[in-house]
Parts: C-alpha cells; structure tokens; sequence
C-alpha cells in the first residue's frame, strides 16, 4: 500500500502545505470566483463550475470530439506563481486564471502523473498533466500568457499555470486544508499538457 506523504513543512515543525483558496464559476472562462468551499464530486469535478463533468467541457474539446474523458475537471495552481506573477507587475489573485484550487507549499509541476492529492477531510485528486495556457490569459492582462511560459536550459517550453486534476473521491475543500501527496506507482512519468 502506498502512503501518502506530507512536503513542506517549516523548520518549526508546522505544516506548511495548504490549501490557499478554492473558486468556482458556472460560466466559461477566467475569472473563477474565490468562495469559502468547494465540493469535490468523484467523477465529475467541481459542483456547480462550467467545467464538471465525465466529458470534457473546455468548448474547444467540446468542438473536437465531445465524447472524450474529462481530464481538466480541476485545476490546480499553487499560489507561488501568483508571488512570481505580482513581482512582475501583474494583477493575480486566487481563481484569476481559473483555477479551482490555489496551494502553497507544493510544487505542483514537479508531481508526476497520476500522483494523487488529499485536499481536506476526505477530497482526493488525481493529477493528469499540465495546464497548457491559452490565449485567454492575455485577456485579463496582455502578456500574462507570455509570462506562464518559460524554457528550460535545454529549449524544452515550460508551462507553469498549474496543473489539471479528475477526482477521485468527493469531499468539501476550504482555504487552510492540508494536502498530502500520493506518488503514483511503478516510475514516475513527467506531466504533459492535458
């Protein structure tokens, strides 16, 4: 049985690895709007936000093929970028680029896929891959896509906007709930873009 374990923790003994802000929003599109919980539904994702559901609901994927799997049913951004994103004059706060789930503590991008996530009492995510940024972000300010894109020493493009979840098994998510960190069995497999 894999345990799951715990990162990031202060040299005072505290836990550090939280839940920041969860957000929602019936409509697609950023901004999502921060509220005090969310409920996670296994299977479907995030109840009442555009994006719930088996299928995916992106309106681009929808377009292509409206039968696929639902990879994207959370998103998940750890509030790092935001400190990152603010230093370089961008107005960032939790749910602005439409994530459901802002954490602190965590590097998101280095999980591997199909790492899994306690949120809370009893919420379990699954990671998938990599948020791919789009066009979108440059709607809330010019340049922001820009600015969650990066290149690795070796040319390699890296997206740094989160990462993208389904869920595994339901529960309620608030701001200040501990994450605890599942890695995935057998060798770990880097993110892709979902």
């Amino acid at each position: 049985m894999r345990h799951p374990i715990f990162l990031g923790f202060a040299h005072d003994g505290i836990h550090t690895v939280r839940v920041v802000a969860v957000s929602r929003s019936s409509a697609h599109g950023p901004p999502k709007q921060p509220v005090e919980a969310i409920r996670l539904v296994a299977g479907l994702g995030v109840e009442g936000d555009a994006h719930a559901g088996a299928t995916v609901k992106h309106r681009s994927r929808v377009r292509r093929d409206p039968t696929q799997p639902n990879l994207r049913q959370l998103h998940l951004i750890h509030a790092e970028l935001h400190d990152e994103l603010l230093a370089a004059g961008f107005e960032v706060s939790p749910g602005r680029m439409g994530e459901n789930v802002t954490t602190r503590g965590i590097d998101l991008l280095g999980l591997a896929t199909g790492a899994r996530l306690s949120l809370g009492a009893g919420a379990v995510v699954e990671v998938t891959g990599l948020r791919n940024p789009c066009t979108q972000l440059d709607g809330i300010q010019p340049g922001l896509m820009s600015a969650v894109l990066d290149r690795a020493p070796d040319g390699r493009l890296v997206r740094k906007a989160g990462v993208m979840a389904v869920v595994v098994a339901g529960g309620e998510v608030r701001p200040g709930d501990a994450i605890a960190v599942e890695p995935p069995p057998g060798p770990p497999r880097p993110l892709e873009p979902v």
